[in-house]
């Protein structure tokens, strides 16, 4: 497993994570829920057609995640 396979699975379990976290403690409600849900499987359902698409997916969720940490903590995380 190479280094872009280990980072798909990365930007994925974050997604959900960030999803379940943000629901759970009530920061993202049902619309916005459903929002994140719909541009996920519009991705997975809309990027195959595109050429090379299938290999921007995890990179589409990436952009998804980035999304939702604005979202769910409300600004950026700070590195330091």
């Amino acid at each position: 497993m190479g280094s872009a396979a280990v980072a798909a699975w990365i930007a994925h379990f974050a997604f959900w994570f960030l999803l379940a976290y943000g629901w759970f403690w009530g920061e993202i409600k049902g619309r916005r829920l459903a929002t994140f849900l719909t541009l996920w499987v519009g991705g997975l359902l809309g990027l195959p057609h595109l050429p090379f698409g299938t290999a921007l997916f995890p990179s589409y969720v990436a952009l998804l995640d980035i999304a939702l940490v604005l979202v769910v903590v409300k600004g950026d995380l700070p590195i330091t």
